[in-house]
């Protein structure tokens, strides 16, 4: 347990919504700005490599026009790369899967559920996979 962080008692659910903690990123000493380089379609890898880490840019939810700051490679991600054909296919691994789909989604918190229906696999698979002990590529259920 990352410490001082508190975790909740309370087992999530098929409706409880999880997202990318960042706060988990920065605390467990991961690479934030390599796992979103992978992510880059060959015409932004080069480009972006030299990126200062960190960079912020303004980005607009097309949904609800809300402003937030997010980082400049997780902007071209959205906005280009999770367009992409091949960013993210049937036969990409579950847990990539899932942390592709919240980061191209701007990290709006989803559902067991609503991943499930929009990545077509079985929603109480993904909800025991990220409700368990381990935590994978930050993906925690919200409000722990």
């Amino acid at each position: 347990m990352i410490e001082g962080k508190k975790f909740s008692l309370v087992k999530p659910t098929l409706d409880t919504p999880f997202h990318v903690d960042f706060e988990w990123w920065r605390q467990s000493d991961r690479n934030w700005h390599v796992a979103l380089l992978d992510l880059l379609c060959p015409e932004h890898r080069q480009e972006f490599s030299e990126m200062s880490e960190g960079q912020m840019i303004d980005w607009i939810d097309p949904e609800t026009a809300e402003v937030r700051q997010v980082d400049g490679l997780q902007n071209v991600i959205i906005t280009h790369c999770a367009c992409q054909e091949d960013f993210l296919t049937a036969h990409t691994a579950m847990v990539d899967a899932v942390f592709r789909l919240l980061l191209a989604g701007g990290n709006v918190p989803m559902t067991a559920v609503e991943l499930g229906e929009r990545l077509n696999r079985p929603a109480d698979t993904i909800l025991r996979t990220l409700a368990g002990v381990r935590v994978y590529k930050g993906i925690r259920p919200l409000n722990t």
